[in-house]
């Protein structure tokens, strides 16, 4: 079977309209050799899964900057859930302080991204748990 790329959908939901990094991350990703789709803004979190859903992705990261994340994380965690999206990383990042990221990746949420984290270290992330996670793929 030959491998394809990794497949990650970048979303930035509710009425967070700053999406630069998300633009930035996107770019990067996509340079490191993955297939990108990006959403675009004022995404809702159904429209966010249901994408996910039908573009096969093997991760959805979520830039946020509104200082929604304790309600944007948990509600997409919970669609995925229950449309068995349980083979799919959650990642995003933007304006979380530690103490919130804790509790996130407690909820199953995969590494949280600051500002300035490197994309390398970003794009590493993201194809690591992807091997692990979904080595059918490679």
């Amino acid at each position: 079977m030959s491998s394809r790329p990794v497949r990650v959908l970048v979303a930035k939901i509710g009425l967070d309209g700053h999406d630069r990094g998300a633009k930035v991350i996107a770019t990067a990703l996509r340079d490191a050799g993955m297939e990108v789709i990006y959403t675009g803004l004022r995404q809702t979190a159904e429209m966010v899964v249901n994408t996910a859903l039908q573009e096969d992705v093997d991760a959805i990261g979520v830039s946020i900057l509104s200082g929604a994340h304790m309600t944007v994380f948990p509600k997409v965690i919970s669609l995925m859930k229950e449309k068995g999206l349980d083979n799919v990383l959650l990642t995003g990042g933007g304006i979380i302080p530690e103490e919130d990221m804790t509790k996130l990746n407690e909820m199953g949420v995969g590494k949280l991204f600051a500002p300035g984290a490197p994309t390398s270290e970003i794009a590493n992330y993201i194809t690591a748990w992807v091997k692990e996670h979904r080595s059918e793929l490679f």
